[in-house]
């Protein structure tokens, strides 16, 4: 898709338009008014010249008639926009005895529908509006490629040490069949690490099979992960498997096993152990082959000591750990994970991803962020949909975090307390960890600390910083 210019003098988006219309002059004249503005338009008069055009072409906009050799012809030409070109935006051009079904049509994926005869203006603008409307999808989609192929692994954004050393351990673990202890605090994404270790392991294929066993008495939890035989209680009707055999073959991730009941901790150790589970109300074993990934935010060690958890099942799921940081002790992931949060929910609200001033990314950045990346992504998504605009400036971040700076300088200080450290260190402390910030960026970082570039120069170069 390109750009072209209008009569009037004015940019407009090239767009590549497909026109299925049983009536081949109905089918130009639309295509003669796309074409003014600079559209490259295919004209056919079939359903199957259109699945012709659509198995081997390229389009951003199609354009079809709702009824043609037969009732529901512009629904199957829909139906293939979705099999075939699922960017595109399919627009219904109808007789006013068909709007029910147009409407219908809007349901199942049509960007919108046109009543004959048709206002050729009217069609115009439709026709562009759609055409943006596609490659807005598809900026946002690049952007979101290039921050996650830039910084992320399956969903995981990070450019820290931290984050470098989580995604370099799931690299080494993931081909083998070591269980995986994820730690860390509520928020900071211990599934994606999960998931992540699935993707690339040998059992990428199969089932990824999450569970969280917290809230959950111990009945329950025995039924959900072995399963039971039909009459093992009342109500069991029928036979039903546990999440253990539903993974068989791939991946179980037990979310909160720090939560687990402490009857449930020995059958655990079995299954891991011997591959064997029992189902309720069955005498025999039954074989699993699982890759087993288990997480918490408790302190497992802790809790073995007190009696709490079983220390042969602990030993047990950390065949290795990975730790996942606290968002603020990662705070040079944020400018990051803030772009690539408003590059998906602007996607989705279906407008460009906006710009945060550097005003705004601070106030973003200086928070402590108790509920981590959850909480992080939760407040994007909350100012996009509140903030129309391209831009986010500083009172467009929620008040409570605005109002939390000197809150969170107490109970999160970087480097502890401030007391007795000479205004030299202070300074000098500031400026590395706005560079860190910046990613080095020097003209940034002057900005940011109210100083002229030459005098930053000149204090890297007293403090010997690079």
């Amino acid at each position: 898709m390109g750009t072209s210019m209008t009569d009037a003098g004015t940019s407009s988006l090239q767009a590549q338009v497909l026109i299925v219309d049983d009536e081949p002059e109905h089918g130009e004249v639309m295509a003669d008014a796309l074409r003014k503005p600079g559209h490259i338009c295919t004209v056919v008069d079939s359903l199957a010249a259109a699945s012709e055009e659509l198995s081997f072409g390229n389009f951003d906009v199609v354009v079809t008639d709702l009824v043609m050799e037969r009732p529901d012809a512009g629904l199957e030409v829909l139906r293939l926009v979705k099999e075939h070109q699922p960017a595109a935006a399919t627009i219904m051009v109808t007789a006013h005895g068909d709007i029910p079904t147009a409407k219908a049509a809007l349901k199942g994926g049509a960007y919108d529908f046109i009543e004959k005869p048709l206002d050729l203006d009217v069609f115009r603008t439709l026709v562009q509006r759609a055409a943006e409307t596609v490659a807005l999808r598809a900026a946002n989609a690049d952007l979101r490629g290039q921050v996650d192929a830039a910084y992320g692994l399956g969903g995981i954004i990070g450019v820290s040490p931290g984050m470098r050393a989580v995604t370099d351990a799931i690299r080494r673990v993931a081909p083998s069949m070591l269980p995986v202890l994820v730690t860390g605090e509520s928020g900071t994404g211990k599934e994606l690490v999960a998931r992540a270790i699935h993707q690339l392991s040998q059992r990428a294929e199969k089932r990824f099979v999450p569970f969280n066993a917290a809230g959950m008495s111990e009945s329950l939890v025995e039924d959900q992960l072995f399963g039971h035989m039909r009459g093992a209680y009342t109500g069991a009707d029928r036979d039903r498997e546990g999440v253990f055999e539903y993974a068989d073959r791939g991946t179980l991730f037990i979310d909160e096993i720090g939560d687990m009941p402490i009857g449930m901790q020995p059958k655990i150790l079995r299954a891991l152990e011997k591959g064997e589970i029992i189902r309720l109300g069955a005498n025999e074993p039954r074989r699993v082959d699982v890759r087993f990934v288990s997480a918490t935010n408790r302190d497992l060690k802790a809790m073995c000591s007190s009696g709490q958890f079983r220390e042969d099942l602990y030993f047990r799921l950390r065949g290795t750990e990975i730790h996942l940081p606290a968002l603020r002790e990662r705070r040079e992931d944020i400018p990051v994970l803030v772009k690539h949060a408003a590059a998906r929910f602007a996607h989705e609200l279906g407008r460009p991803a906006p710009n945060f001033t550097d005003g705004a990314m601070m106030r973003l950045v200086t928070y402590a962020w108790p509920g981590n990346v959850r909480e992080l992504m939760n407040t994007v998504h909350r100012v996009l949909v509140m903030v129309p605009g391209g831009t986010i400036e500083v009172t467009d971040v929620p008040d409570e975090i605005r109002q939390a700076e000197g809150d969170e300088a107490a109970s999160h200080p970087v480097r502890g307390s401030l007391a007795g450290i000479g205004i030299e260190q202070l300074e000098r402390e500031a400026i590395r960890q706005t560079l860190s910030l910046t990613q080095g960026n020097r003209e940034k970082t002057a900005q940011l600390l109210g100083m002229g570039e030459r005098t930053l120069y000149r204090k890297l170069k007293e403090y010997g910083m690079r």
